[in-house]
């Protein structure tokens, strides 16, 4: 088997199993918290918790605006298989072809920034690069596949992973937040229990005591006052129960 072909197996079956990343970062940020002493000195300050926060917020947000802007039957939380119907070459896929892990990375960017410890954000960065570059090779292969040359000048001109936007095209749809609503609660909601996670961690190498701080026990409940309200109009009602577009 060639190094490509390697990739590109490798690639999908990591694609299959992205959503376990959260999972294994969860175990570095428990055993690197609960025993680097640096972090006896409790949950951040207003200030860290302003960056970190800005960082998630920021990634959440390129993930609304890809979601929000992009066709049926493309930009999916699927993980069966690659899904396309058409190539999105506009919008903020003018500017980077991998928008929504982008997003990802500054989601966890700034969730291991909270935890205060450096390591844990080296960690993190490499196993995210390790992780999703074979995701991306993998789908670009489908990619290339499926549309051919329109995905090679596509490639050619637009940047993997650092946007540029001296290319920038219009998104031809509007903008949907309908669609948003039926894809991004969940990935909220993640968020909010991993900055929750990391506070209890934080709390508990500072001899506070196995609970969240007053700021995340507000941002949990809210947060899943948030996820039931979407997770049950998607599940029970006509409102969000269709395709987005």
């Amino acid at each position: 088997m060639t190094l490509e072909e390697e990739f590109i197996r490798s690639g999908g079956w990591l694609f299959k199993r992205r959503s376990y990343l959260p999972l294994l970062l969860a175990a570095v940020f428990a055993a690197g918290i609960l025993l680097d002493n640096r972090a006896a000195a409790g949950p951040a300050g207003p200030a860290r918790l302003a960056a970190c926060l800005a960082a998630a917020a920021l990634g959440l947000s390129v993930r609304i605006f890809t979601i929000g802007y992009s066709p049926a039957g493309t930009a999916g939380r699927n993980t069966e298989g690659q899904v396309a119907e058409v190539l999105n070459s506009t919008g903020i896929y003018s500017s980077v072809r991998h928008p929504l892990y982008l997003g990802n990375f500054l989601m966890w960017l700034g969730v291991s920034l909270y935890s205060g410890i450096w390591w844990i954000v080296l960690v993190t960065v490499l196993a995210f690069a390790l992780y999703y570059e074979r995701i991306m090779f993998a789908e670009e292969e489908f990619l290339r596949a499926r549309f051919g040359e329109d995905f090679e000048d596509w490639a050619r001109r637009t940047p993997a992973f650092i946007p540029s936007f001296r290319k920038w095209k219009k998104p031809p749809l509007p903008f949907s937040a309908r669609s948003v609503l039926q894809k991004e609660y969940s990935g909220f909601f993640s968020m909010v229990c991993s900055f929750t996670f990391v506070d209890i961690l934080l709390n508990v190498a500072a001899g506070l005591g196995p609970a969240p701080g007053p700021f995340w026990r507000v941002g949990f409940a809210a947060g899943l006052a948030v996820y039931v309200v979407l997770r049950t109009l998607k599940r029970k009602t006509p409102l969000l129960s269709a395709e987005g577009r």
